[in-house]
């Protein structure tokens, strides 16, 4: 499996979304070099805030291009680095990976993904009624998370719009997504 890295993105503030960049650096175990979330621990306010010293599982967030898509053909005009992902794809079924998948971007970069990411309220402060759109629930009742995926960085590298994608799937038997 394969795909392409199609944007990339950064923020040094914790805001909702994050402007496109020619290129961003991913540094090994920490995230996306000028970055709010870069760290060892976590950064997400919200987890600060119930315990500081938890590992940061959420260093980097992919979000495939085709969500886009999906949201423009309900209406809603969403581009990349708008929902705060910094690693716009194409290509690659992210949220059907197993967890623990290598994702190889560009030349040196690894990610391993950890999770699903769990959209918040602030979706809606972004446009009105969306959350609805990322946070769904199958005939069963089972929650279906659409807003991406997080990981966290085990080799560095820069990386660009245009850059290849290779999936490294990780050892069976293989663990689902499960929200980080």
């Amino acid at each position: 499996m394969s795909g392409t890295v199609t944007a990339v993105g950064r923020s040094a503030e914790h805001s909702f979304s994050k402007p496109t960049e020619n290129s961003i650096r991913l540094l090994a175990g920490l995230g996306v070099e000028g970055d709010a979330h870069l760290g060892v621990t976590v950064k997400h306010r919200s987890r600060v805030a119930v315990d500081p010293t938890q590992p940061n599982l959420r260093q980097v967030h992919l979000i495939h291009a085709e969500l886009h898509e999906e949201l423009a053909a309900d209406g809603y005009a969403v581009t990349a680095g708008d929902l705060g992902e910094n690693v716009t794809t194409r290509g690659v079924d992210l949220l059907a990976l197993p967890t623990g998948t290598l994702l190889h971007l560009g030349e040196e970069a690894v990610v391993e993904v950890t999770g699903l990411r769990n959209p918040c309220p602030q979706i809606n402060a972004f446009r009105s009624g969306l959350l609805k759109k990322v946070l769904v629930r199958d005939e069963a009742g089972a929650v279906i998370r659409k807003a991406g995926v997080m990981g966290v960085v085990r080799a560095g590298g820069e990386i660009r719009p245009g850059d290849p994608i290779r999936v490294e799937l990780p050892a069976p038997p293989h663990r689902p997504l499960e929200r980080v």
